[in-house]
Formats: structure tokens, C-alpha cells, sequence
């Protein structure tokens, strides 16, 4: 069960209880002659020649649904949640991340606490925010990049300005997905009353656990029982729309109308809604099915064939993502962080093949973090890797 400790009365800023939120037009009327929301009635700017599918001169002269009931349900009900008072959309996680600091957080005052190597904004959103970071290192590589729970509870014990826990996963850029259990002991800890955030941009590309080893899933299926818990996930992976900006959080009801109240009052546009819904679909979940069995492939592949590459390493953290994770070594077989350096520029600027750098982050020495692509984009990564060692 949850900590006797927590209380939601007593986590959220009493301003954003005092809080009247925002009254939009479409909170009163959404049909009829519509003379009160000051929008243009003669329509968009846009030539309906040149306008996308589905989006009609209406959908884009009027302010959109602030509620976005049915596209919320469709989610709720993937998640295998109750209803739609348990999901909150943001114009990607990046808003949640930021709404959950502002509501839980008093500047100069509170803190959140993450596990780095990590994903960047929980500290950009802080600073923004003026919020305290106290970081407590993942176990390492070694640990495949694991939560040092007893590390965390002794930090929550000793700092009770500490407000809100970021756990990402899987993690980036770790890739590792965390273990439940983990997870628990940090939501179950009695000598704190704060927020734990899991961060699940990439849930769907988990791997299934091996033969014995307790099953992986979203911590979406924890929200009923816990109500200091928030998952938040995004589109713009496993459904392939980072163009679009739409990010999900599911959690209680309770929390969920905070959030809710204090957002800006159409952060979900027509356009966006639209889409998420087309996604949502039956054809949709169907074209997200098959395109992640096919990202998947090409990540078995990778993991396959990137160890027979010249001057590669050890692949690191539990591969749980569209990504993998891999050690560049130097000419004593070292992970080396200028090698690595060397690689990614000459992969960028000579080939135009962009990897990602990650070997400043903590316990990733000499890390390429390379994004699963399709099957012709990794034949030219591989290649273009191997060339450059076959010619220096």
C-alpha cells in the first residue's frame, strides 16, 4: 500500500489550492453561434488546398476542446485505468515534468531528486523553476544501471525539502528498464510524503523479461494503488509523432485536477488531438504494433552485430529502448571518451550519420548512444563505423 505519510493537501504549493483556474469560452457552450471566445469567424489564414486531412477551416479558426474527454478515455482505457479522470495531456512530458515542479515545488525552497545518468530537463526544468537537484548516482553498468534504493530512502529520510523523485524508464541515456520492486520500495518508503515520477518515454520498447525473473510492464498498473505515483509518456516514440507534441500522465484523479487546473487552458490543439486520436484507432494501434516490431528487429540487430564491430565495447544497460547504448574502446581496449569523440564528429561531419555523445554522463565513459533505425540506415551506420577504423 502507499505510505501512511503521504498527502496530497500537504505536497501541492498552497497557492495552487488558492488557485481559481482559468474560465474558457468551451467551459460554458461549444456549439451554436459561437460570439464568445473573440475568435476570427471568417476562418484560417490557411488556403484549404494547402490545409492537412481532416483538418477543416472549423478545427483551426476555433479554440479547441480544453478537456479532450475522448481521446483521454481511448488512453485510459489502454492503460487499463478507470476512466478518463486518470490521464492528463501536455504538449509533450516536457510539460508534465514542468507542471509537476511547479505545483509540488516552492521556489528557492524545495527539491526533486534524480538518479543520473539521466534524462537532461529534470535539472533544466529545476533551474527554470529554481529548484533544488540532489542526485543519487545510478549502480553503474555493472548493476545495468539499477536504482541504489538504500541511497535514495537514506537521501528522502534526510532532506524532506526534497518534494518529487524523477525515475526514468527505461532510462536515458541507459536504456534500462527499472525492476517494479525497485520502484515500490521507493513509492511504499514511510519516512517521506513526496511525489514519485517514473518517466516512461520508452515503456513500449521494453523487452520481455527473461525465463524466471518477474515480468516487465508499465507503472501505469501501480496508479490505483498509489496515490503519490505519476507516469508520464509521450507519442513521440513508440508512436512516432515527435513532430506532434503530446505527451501523457496518468495518476489519481485528485492529482490529475491539479494538474489539470493549472495548465494553460488550451495547451492540446485541433490538430494535435486529431492526430493522437488517429493514433488511438484501431488501424492506428495497428500501424504502431507493426512498426514497433520492426524497430525492434533492427534493435536485435544492432545488439547482434555491434560487438564484432572494430573498437566497440561493452553495450551497456539493458537495451530497453529504441536506442542502444555502446562503449567506443581506444587502441589499449579501453572505453575512451576522445575515440568516442573522434567517431561521433567524423560519423556527423564526413558521412552524415548523427549519433549521440553521452560519455560525460556518470558511468558511461566512451558511450555512443545510437537510435534504432531502418534497416538502410543501419547498414550505413555499421559500415561507415567500420571504415573509419579500417582508415585510421
Amino acid at each position: 500500500m502507499s505510505p501512511t505519510t503521504f498527502s496530497l493537501q500537504a505536497l501541492i504549493r498552497p497557492n495552487i489550492w488558492r488557485l481559481k483556474p482559468y474560465r474558457c469560452a468551451r467551459d460554458d457552450y461549444s456549439e451554436g453561434v459561437l460570439l464568445d471566445a473573440n475568435e476570427n469567424a471568417m476562418g484560417p489564414a490557411v488556403p484549404s488546398t494547402d490545409s492537412p486531412a481532416g483538418l477543416s477551416d472549423d478545427l483551426l479558426a476555433r479554440y479547441p476542446d480544453p478537456y479532450q474527454r475522448d481521446l483521454k478515455s481511448r488512453l485510459a482505457a489502454w492503460r487499463g485505468l478507470p476512466d478518463s479522470d486518470h490521464v492528463f495531456l501536455g504538449v509533450g512530458s516536457d510539460e508534465v515534468i514542468d507542471l509537476v515542479m511547479r505545483v509540488c515545488c516552492t521556489p528557492a525552497t524545495d527539491k526533486i531528486l534524480i538518479c543520473p545518468p539521466t534524462y537532461g530537463m529534470y535539472t533544466v526544468s529545476a533551474d527554470i523553476n529554481d529548484v533544488g537537484v540532489v542526485r543519487v548516482p545510478l549502480l553503474g553498468a555493472d548493476r545495468d544501471f539499477a536504482v541504489d534504493v538504500d541511497a535514495v530512502l537514506a537521501a528522502l529520510q534526510a532532506d524532506p525539502s526534497i518534494k518529487v523523485v524523477f525515475l526514468c524508464s527505461p532510462g536515458n541515456p541507459t536504456g534500462s528498464y527499472l525492476r517494479e520492486a525497485d520502484v515500490r520500495r521507493v513509492l511504499d518508503f514511510e519516512g517521506w510524503s513526496g511525489l514519485v515520477v517514473v518517466d516512461e518515454a520508452y515503456i513500449d520498447f521494453v523487452r520481455p523479461a527473461p525465463a524466471g525473473e518477474p515480468a516487465k510492464r508499465s507503472a501505469a498498473a501501480l496508479v490505483p494503488v498509489y496515490p503519490n505515483l505519476l507516469v508520464s509518456q509521450t507519442f513521440s516514440k513508440s508512436f512516432g509523432m515527435a513532430g506532434v507534441r503530446l505527451g501523457v500522465a496518468y495518476a489519481q484523479p485528485d492529482l490529475i485536477a491539479v494538474l489539470s487546473k493549472t495548465k494553460a487552458p488550451y495547451n492540446i490543439s485541433n490538430p494535435t488531438a486529431l492526430l493522437g486520436l488517429a493514433a488511438m484507432s484501431p488501424a492506428g494501434l495497428s500501424r504502431f504494433a507493426d512498426h514497433l516490431a520492426a524497430l525492434n528487429e533492427q534493435r536485435d540487430r544492432l545488439l547482434r552485430e555491434l560487438p564484432s564491430l572494430p573498437r566497440a565495447g561493452r553495450i551497456l544497460g539493458t537495451s530497453d529502448a529504441n536506442f542502444v547504448l555502446v562503449e567506443v574502446l581506444d587502441d589499449k581496449g579501453n572505453p575512451c571518451n576522445a575515440t568516442a569523440k573522434a567517431l561521433y564528429s567524423t560519423l556527423a561531419e564526413t558521412h552524415k550519420v548523427v549519433v549521440r555523445f553521452r560519455g560525460a554522463e556518470p558511468g558511461c565513459t566512451g558511450a555512443l548512444r545510437v537510435t534504432v533505425g531502418t534497416p538502410a540506415e543501419m547498414d550505413t551506420f555499421l559500415a561507415k563505423w567500420r571504415l573509419y577504423f579500417e582508415s585510421v
